[in-house]
């Protein structure tokens, strides 16, 4: 240890970089974390998942009072709104979280390299002009918006903003068009369309949520749609421009034709994120990067670099917080010289719209390809929590191997399917056969009984349809 500062450090303090470094620390590491934003927690906690969580949350009361659910229940009211307020509960959530952090890292005796890393060699970074070498180097720098030519984002004018800027906004707009149907325009365009807005979702792809069982991209298009959201799918913007307070997008064709232009008050570029890797001097440590900027690792998360190690949005795979937590876990358990795993086939992504879109594993499509399968599907409008709480949007579908019966895949649009989609996960970490889950006892009522029933009918054999 007298050659090394530290036995690991990590570079970036987002849900990966985090929970590595005080994994690693609570394995007897000598731990250090090299974070140059002023709070810890990344994106996620600090204008990702928590703060849009926080917005989501608090509109779809708003919602539900304004808009006839309540009143279906017999509570009639008449909301008002106060964004400032709503924004404000966003930031104490957010406040409490990165601090709470903070805490964890004092705990677990954490140095806190406060400022931006940059290699000067393979064992050795500079943190504000100061050098520090480890034996261990966890690269776990996240990552941030994709920019879309012919569009430029200025989040400070709130006109045409990105993710961060869109949490921000200082009233609700008139019009807001979201560039991009996955996830993140989805969710934030949900929030403002809540709260009053007209939105307006424009996808240069056929449908909305890529990479989704098809069945589920189809459903959600059309209860978005029963909700108020405009698509323009097949299309693309190929300029925006800002005229006064208001934004002018050039649209086309994905596929080629005339031009026409779309008005707004404001717009969200939402149409995915690219991995942070500049400003690291990956090459000063004999690093490249792939076609797609992320850093290739091997199945125990090690670079091409012995000593350096790289996890979450930075490598391949899809850009979750859960997956690089859980990588920063395996990660830090395999340079403590213990088995870290990470089943990449066993992660849940989750839509935190209304109603909730969770799936795992292959999608129906992909189940295919690899050979012979068996689907089972149940409506929430049959299932009994969900029609007392009327919530009779969406569905449950499982999707089995025709000969073994096993369980490649789950996919779900429910109010509570971000919750649901944990069942699935652990069913199929444990290699279920839709049969174990038919056949375990679920509690009644609940939403999750929908997941017995889609089992059941994978066999042709649902009670309750």
């Amino acid at each position: 240890m007298a050659d090394y500062d530290y036995d690991v450090l990590v570079i970036g303090a987002g849900p990966g970089g985090y929970v590595a470094a005080i994994r690693a620390a609570q394995l007897g590491l000598k731990t250090a974390c090299a974070e140059g934003r002023a709070t810890l927690g990344g994106t996620c906690l600090n204008v990702g998942c928590i703060p849009s969580k926080a917005m989501l949350h608090a509109s779809e009361y708003f919602e539900a009072a304004a808009g006839g659910a309540m009143a279906a229940m017999g509570i009639k009211v008449k909301p008002e709104l106060d964004l400032g307020a709503m924004h404000g509960q966003r930031k104490d959530a957010v406040k409490g979280l990165t601090g709470g952090i903070e805490f964890l890292f004092k705990k677990n005796k954490i140095d806190w390299l406060k400022g931006y890393a940059r290699f000067t060699s393979a064992d050795t970074v500079d943190v504000a002009g100061k050098s520090y070498r480890a034996k261990n180097i966890i690269i776990a720098t996240g990552s941030s918006v994709t920019p879309l030519a012919g569009v430029e984002v200025d989040n400070d004018k709130q006109i045409i903003v990105d993710s961060t800027g869109a949490l921000e906004l200082a009233k609700v707009p008139g019009h807001m068009v979201v560039i991009g149907g996955g996830v993140i325009g989805l969710e934030l365009g949900s929030v403002w369309r809540r709260l009053g807005a007209k939105v307006t979702c424009v996808e240069f792809l056929d449908q909305i949520l890529p990479g989704m069982d098809a069945d589920v991209r189809k459903e959600a298009n059309k209860i978005f749609k029963k909700q108020g959201i405009e698509f323009k799918l097949k299309t693309k913007v190929t300029k925006a421009e800002v005229k006064g307070k208001k934004a002018v997008l050039t649209l086309e064709p994905a596929a080629g034709g005339a031009a026409e232009t779309l008005e707004a008050d404001v717009v969200l570029v939402s149409i995915g994120r690219k991995p942070n890797t500049d400003g690291l001097a990956l090459d000063k440590a004999g690093l490249t990067t792939n076609q797609r900027g992320q850093i290739e690792i091997d199945h125990d998360f090690r670079t091409a670099v012995n000593g350096i190690w790289a996890i979450g949005d930075v490598v391949p795979g899809p850009m979750l917080a859960h997956k690089a937590e859980d990588e920063g876990i395996a990660c830090a358990e395999n340079i403590a010289g213990q088995t870290g795993i990470v089943n990449h086939d066993v992660i849940p992504s989750v839509v935190y719209t209304w109603p909730e879109i969770a799936g795992v594993g292959l999608t129906e499509e992909q189940a295919k390809e690899k050979g012979e399968v068996k689907v089972g599907k149940f409506p929430m409008l049959a299932n009994s929590r969900a029609k007392t709480n009327h919530e009779p949007d969406g569905f449950v579908k499982v999707i089995a191997d025709a000969r073994t019966d096993r369980v490649l895949g789950v996919w779900c649009i429910a109010s509570v399917a971000g919750t649901m989609i944990a069942q699935a996960a652990q069913a199929m970490e444990f290699g279920a056969t839709s049969e174990d889950i038919a056949y375990t006892c679920h509690a009644h009522p609940t939403h999750s009984e929908a997941i017995k029933e889609a089992a059941m009918a994978v066999t042709g054999k649902p009670i309750h349809i």
